[in-house]
């Protein structure tokens, strides 16, 4: 296995700029995400580091070794597509052992690393199969198998599960992951889905127009954002945001003016805030609690209800704001459409963001998080 190491890299499309300045490092048997909306360019960066797009600036090492001008089949790496691009005409086997042949390895070599694979991925059974005869997570494991085969120092993921129904997309992100730990392979896995990226990665790189917007391990990324983009990307449902209005800040507390002039200190390192700046006050959808505990409370009127059983999300509507709130509530909570509700708030639970996106430092640890 090996590391990837990634320096200053641009990628430009004549005066299109796709990356920019995206420098990174990729420890030896990680499982690393790249995250972020369609258009932000972790598919190319996934491409250049496979060989697959030239870089146009910057420097990329797999190990210790350079490989911009590298070919794709010289870089040790192995990647699986969002299609499985499995051959028709052959079978299970054949398929996972094509790519060897077309290198010349032994017919023995590539009877033992195809057997070898097919265990691992549970597809013993299946190798006298052909596509057609197949579901689409056992094709997508033979796409896999095929890249294993290859026994290559870095895996490549690009959007493997988009087209899985949802139930096999929970199936092959527990069986990705236990590959992972199988082999302690070098995992850079791309995906839209915020979901895939908090339940499989080490570590999570959100991408944001062509730029890191923050790296880190999931639950760093979940309770800590380095800004407004991560916070509302990251999470399910999104972070709820409320503008404010900057009265008060220095290096331990920001005081600030909410909708219908509620006023609250908050915990966080205020001092690159000016007052009167126009600030935006986070609260994750479980973190509202109830008036008699609240220091604030903001009052609303529900529009929308869902019931999820486990759980029952609450969508209101505030007087002055121009988005509902949501909350996230017990599956049992008793509440109907068109109720009034009161969304407590406590400073502890709120982020603060500045007038350009981004965070200011909370001061206040989050219980029981172990980074």
């Amino acid at each position: 296995m090996a590391s990837v190491t990634l320096r200053n890299i641009y990628k430009r499309y004549d005066e299109a700029q796709i990356t920019t300045n995206v420098s990174l490092d990729i420890d030896d048997g990680e499982f690393v995400v790249f995250v972020g909306p369609s258009g932000c360019g972790k598919s190319t960066l996934l491409r250049m580091i496979a060989g697959l797009e030239d870089i146009t600036e910057g420097d990329l090492f797999i190990g210790q070794d350079k490989v911009n001008h590298i070919p794709p089949k010289d870089r040790q790496v192995g990647m699986v597509f969002q299609s499985y691009a499995l051959y028709p005409h052959m079978n299970v086997a054949e398929n996972m052992a094509f790519g060897l042949k077309l290198a010349h390895v032994k017919k023995r070599e590539i009877d033992k690393r195809v057997q070898e694979a097919a265990e691992i991925l549970q597809l013993e059974s299946l190798l006298t199969r052909r596509p057609k005869d197949l579901s689409g997570g056992q094709r997508q494991r033979v796409a896999i198998g095929r890249t294993m085969v290859r026994e290559p120092a870095v895996f490549l993921f690009d959007e493997p599960l988009s087209n899985l129904d949802a139930a096999l997309r929970v199936q092959m992100r527990i069986e990705i992951s236990k590959l992972h730990k199988r082999l302690n392979a070098t995992m850079i896995y791309v995906t839209h889905d915020q979901v895939e990226a908090m339940t499989m990665a080490d570590k999570i790189v959100a991408l944001d127009n062509g730029q890191i917007a923050q790296v880190g391990k999931p639950l760093e990324l979940y309770y800590y954002p380095a800004n407004k983009f991560v916070a509302g990307f990251i999470g399910s449902p999104m972070m709820n945001f409320i503008p404010a209005e900057v009265l008060d800040a220095d290096s331990q507390c920001a005081r600030v003016r909410l909708i219908g002039g509620l006023e609250v200190t908050l915990p966080v390192n205020g001092s690159r805030l000016e007052v009167g700046e126009k600030a935006t006050l986070g609260i994750r959808p479980e973190r509202f609690c109830d008036e008699d505990d609240a220091t604030v409370v903001i009052h609303g009127t529900v529009q929308v209800v869902e019931r999820l059983g486990y759980q029952t999300l609450i969508h209101t509507e505030v007087e002055g704001l121009d988005r509902v709130l949501t909350q996230r509530a017990q599956g049992t909570q008793p509440i109907d459409e068109g109720a009034s509700i009161a969304l407590g708030i406590t400073p502890a639970a709120c982020h603060l963001f500045a007038s350009d996106g981004e965070a200011c430092p909370r001061l206040h640890q989050e219980p029981c998080v172990d980074f």
